[in-house]
């Protein structure tokens, strides 16, 4: 309505400028003021369609909020799976299980490493429970001895009539899950060929593909110093879900084969192979 009002003023302006001057300026006054107001009435409503904008936004916040809600759960079942009491997940072959072993202290906790061991060395080889397991559960150990022999194809320097003990020690660190094979030599390096046997080792070492062979030191009951041959592997059992045991025994397995092989070669020097048949 307030454009159509507009002309007609514009009419009226013409008609009195005819007649004086002075009506002229003040139709002019009032030609100003008409669009003035036309200006003003043409905001109002631009105004009202800016609020009726920014109220779009406000109504789609809550929609955003959903959206977020309904993927959170999603990211954290992914980043949180599901663990039983030693940190196993689900499909874990010893999740939610628990094991224990009667002493006469009474009932101990067996943990997954040292079920895994018991397992191998009760179950598969039948031979009866020899490890000893720390009162917290955390640690456990098991100490058997072994023969080795030499071969029969005539190309080995240790023959099957070259028959060495060997005492073995396998630790369990469960909360590390870490399980170490050590197999000793029982009887200690002679002073006199610790510089050969340390030559030996530089040469067979870097051909053995699992674990190290080494000297190790000790104190003995009289607090004199020993020298001992030893082969040391480990297998971490962390993050296997299925074959813990057959881990262990690939271990044992490999790591006396490696130990053998590493002593047949050391007895090419004929005073090492008279101190370890001695």
């Amino acid at each position: 309505m307030a454009t159509k009002k507009a002309p007609k003023k514009k009419t009226v302006a013409k008609k009195a400028a005819k007649k004086s001057s002075a009506p002229k300026k003040v139709a002019a006054k009032k030609k100003v003021t008409a669009k003035k107001l036309v200006k003003k009435v043409v905001k109002k409503p631009a105004g009202k369609k800016a609020v009726k904008k920014a109220s779009k936004p406000a109504a789609k916040k809550p929609a955003a909020k959903k959206t977020t809600a309904k993927k959170s759960p999603k990211k954290s079942s992914v980043k949180a799976p599901k663990v039983d009491q030693y940190g196993l997940e689900q499909d874990d072959e010893f999740y939610g299980l628990y094991f224990a072993k009667s002493t006469d202290e009474g009932l101990v906790e067996v943990k997954p490493c040292t079920f895994s061991l018991m397992y191998w060395w009760k179950g598969l080889l039948g031979y009866p429970d020899m490890i000893d397991i720390s009162k917290d559960s955390n640690t456990a150990m098991l100490q058997f001895e072994s023969t080795f022999g030499g071969g029969d194809s005539g190309e080995t320097e240790l023959t099957e009539q070259d028959a060495l003990d060997i005492d073995h020690i396998i630790e369990v660190d469960e909360e590390e899950m870490l399980v170490s094979l050590y197999s000793y030599v029982p009887i200690p390096v002679p002073d006199n060929l610790i510089n050969a046997v340390g030559i030996a080792l530089l040469n067979i070492n870097p051909e053995t593909r699992y674990g190290s062979i080494e000297i190790c030191s000790t104190l003995n009951e009289n607090d004199e110093n020993e020298h001992f041959l030893r082969y040391r592997a480990a297998t971490y059992l962390r993050g296997i879900k299925s074959g813990k045991v057959e881990a262990i025994e690939n271990m044992v397995t490999n790591g006396s084969a490696f130990f053998g092989l590493a002593l047949d070669a050391m007895c090419v020097d004929k005073s090492i192979k008279k101190w370890l048949l001695s």
